[in-house]
């Protein structure tokens, strides 16, 4: 089966100006032009165009989509996998905010108040979305599908207490950062990567030195992790990343 821009365009809901700009960036182009000028498109670039918009259905850029698609070790059918994993979890948080929505509406319209421990569903599956929004995509490409879906269900998975303490702990590493970028000696260093360990373990289902490191490597080059950190001290991305380097157990 053979489609121009318009059948094509009106099979998968989307726009023919959306098609000719895809080709336009390189990121689908038709198969074949034919004798009156047409974009004919065949069964390989319907395909392509599917995982495009699955791409584009989880936020994923254009020029990321582009680089995805373009790498010579690309697997479509791991990727459809992996689309599919992700859109399971996303139905997943949806139907978890519908409920909070549904149980917050009835308790105002009862007039009664709502449970804490409700209220506290709903403000982990609003953090989990910002968390996948921001870093979904490179902590996945880093450690893969697997170790990142473990990671959410144990967030969704942990109690205000829980949360509570991984705040503290939090609190605490600012603290040591502040004081280790005036003042880096060696036990702020250890006790830096010792409570950045213990905060990662409210989340991470499994630890290695190797991607403890590995994630402190990232705060030095991603602009958003080193904001994030630079933000409690100028320099404390540096600070933490040798500090994990050097003392990660």
């Amino acid at each position: 089966m053979e489609y121009t821009v318009k059948t094509l365009a009106d099979l998968a809901g989307v726009s023919r100006r959306t098609l000719r700009y895809y080709d336009q960036i390189g990121l689908l182009t038709p198969a074949r032009i034919n004798s009156s000028g047409y974009r004919i498109y065949g069964r390989a670039e319907v395909d392509r165009l599917q995982l495009i918009l699955f791409y584009r259905a989880l936020g994923v850029q254009l020029d990321e989509i582009r680089q995805i698609m373009e790498d010579p070790d690309f697997d479509q059918e791991a990727a459809l996998r992996r689309q599919h994993a992700r859109l399971l979890e996303e139905r997943s948080r949806i139907d978890r905010l519908i409920r909070n929505v549904e149980q917050t509406m009835e308790a105002k319209e009862g007039g009664r108040d709502m449970k804490d421990k409700d209220k506290f569903e709903g403000f982990k599956d609003e953090k989990l979305q910002e968390n996948e929004a921001q870093y979904g995509e490179e902590i996945r490409e880093k450690y893969g599908e697997d170790t990142v879906r473990a990671s959410n269900e144990k967030w969704m998975g942990m109690s205000e207490a829980d949360y509570d303490r991984m705040t503290a702990v939090e609190a605490a590493l600012k603290a040591v950062l502040k004081e280790g970028v005036d003042d880096p000696t060696e036990d702020r260093a250890r006790e830096a990567a010792r409570l950045h360990k213990e905060w990662l373990m409210f989340t991470w289902s499994t630890y290695s030195r190797e991607a403890h490191q590995g994630l402190a490597e990232m705060y030095a080059y991603d602009e958003r992790f080193k904001k994030y950190y630079d933000d409690v001290a100028p320099g404390a991305a540096e600070f933490l990343r040798d500090a994990i380097v050097a003392h990660a157990e």
